[in-house]
């Protein structure tokens, strides 16, 4: 196991029992649900499984009954590897337009120790300011507190002050499309206990210590849209979502070629660039047509047409996710570094067309990889996945979801396992 990952895990170890996490992250394209044990300071997947998703278009859900049926089939895969069954899920959110609620807090200490009694006073009131008009919460944590005029301090439990501040992120999204996802999934008989902004969860699996610290932004490409997530001195600091996907290739592509949306998305995958230059093999491919049967109904188009089809598309979503880093003020100020992640990043050429439109340094971002999870299930469209089975295993409940904010019990804060583990560990 990586060695990071390892270290949280293990700092962790005493915050939570062992047990069962299961995680289902519900996009456009795609339904992935992993099952991990979580054990001595270790966690293990133990199922896996991916299905087509249905009734979601741009991670709304447009058909409730459909949408369960896509999550109640992946869900059923994952149960029969792992052998298990599962009640409480943690679920990834990219509907409802997310988007970023900042909030301070402070209190008077007057020279007193800082208390774990303080911190929580002090969160919980953090917690209540982020609010916002129209939207619901689904999750937010403290970026950074201040310590007197110390300012930038990570953990201040243990220090003495005169006044501690605290400087809040959370993310908010449109109440109805968040229920819908929720009633889909409750409909197949399981609870959500927590829920994280999926590019957020794709940036804990994917981003190292250093581009976490430094700064770094996710740009997670889905099949129905591109979520955007800034990570500034460790901490989550600016969401987004730009409303295109891969989804709206596959649809350029069966538009202008007048073939089938199954064709079209296999011709995207195997010869399809985002750029001229990447562009090898077969110079004519053969396109099947709308309505046709046969060979000798097939059409014959340059490769070199799809780059043109492809190109503009993606350059439309990279330009629109640099235009709101721009208005946002964190085009600059998170750096030169962006990790690309979902199923939509694979295609050649859009790592080095991301990089020339947003003049930034890109990479692809592959997950952190874990005992019994299959080299198939490794790759950036399983990001978000993995993320959230690390959250699981690792975070307080509140940040998961601060319905759940920890209440003293017996003079005493709730551990992680006080309030979702004891929901989220079967």
């Amino acid at each position: 196991m990586n060695e990071t990952i390892r270290m949280r895990i293990s700092n962790a170890e005493n915050a939570y029992r062992t047990g069962l996490v299961a995680v289902i992250d519900i996009g456009s394209s795609k339904i992935v649900c992993l099952i991990g044990r979580a054990e001595a300071g270790s966690l293990k997947v133990m199922g896996t499984a991916l299905r087509e998703s249905q009734g979601l278009r741009s991670a709304t859900v447009t058909s409730i009954e459909s949408a369960e049926e896509s999550i109640r089939d992946a869900v059923a895969a994952a149960e029969n590897h792992a052998d298990v069954r599962i009640q409480n899920v943690l679920i990834s959110v990219n509907c409802g337009q997310p988007t970023s609620v900042t909030a301070r807090a402070g209190m008077a200490l007057e020279g007193a120790l800082v208390s774990d009694a303080h911190l929580r006073t002090l969160l919980n009131e953090g917690r209540a300011r982020c609010r916002l008009e129209g939207r619901e919460v689904i999750q937010a944590a403290p970026t950074s507190y201040v310590v007197d005029e110390a300012r930038g301090v990570r953990n201040p439990s243990g220090m003495f002050c005169e006044r501690l501040g605290v400087s809040m992120h959370a993310v908010a999204v449109k109440p109805s499309p968040l229920q819908n996802l929720k009633l889909a999934v409750e409909r197949c008989h399981l609870t959500v206990v927590g829920s994280l902004f999926g590019a957020y969860a794709s940036g804990l699996s994917t981003l190292t210590p250093d581009e976490k610290q430094l700064g770094a932004t996710v740009i997670d490409m889905g099949g129905g849209v591109t979520s955007v997530a800034v990570f500034m001195e460790g901490e989550l600091v600016h969401v987004d979502v730009v409303p295109i996907g891969g989804q709206h290739v596959t649809a350029d592509l069966a538009r202008m070629l007048a073939a089938p949306v199954s064709a079209a998305e296999r011709i995207k995958v195997l010869y399809g660039a985002a750029l001229g230059e990447i562009e090898s093999g077969a110079d004519v491919i053969s396109v099947p047509q709308m309505g046709e049967t046969g060979h000798e109904f097939s059409a014959r188009v340059p490769r070199s047409m799809l780059t043109r089809i492809i190109q503009p598309r993606l350059e439309e979503v990279f330009g629109e996710v640099l235009a709101r880093l721009r208005n946002s003020g964190f085009d600059v100020a998170a750096g030169r570094r962006a990790v690309l992640t979902g199923g939509a990043c694979q295609l050649a050429g859009a790592r080095e067309l991301a990089g020339r439109v947003l003049n930034k340094q890109v990479r692809l971002g592959r997950p952190q990889t874990f005992p019994g999870l299959p080299a198939a299930s490794a790759g950036p469209d399983y990001a978000t996945a993995l993320g959230l089975l690390m959250a699981g295993a690792t975070m307080p409940p509140e940040v998961l979801n601060p319905d759940l904010a920890a209440e003293p019990e017996g003079g005493k804060p709730k551990s992680f396992i006080g309030s979702l583990a004891e929901r989220l560990f079967g």
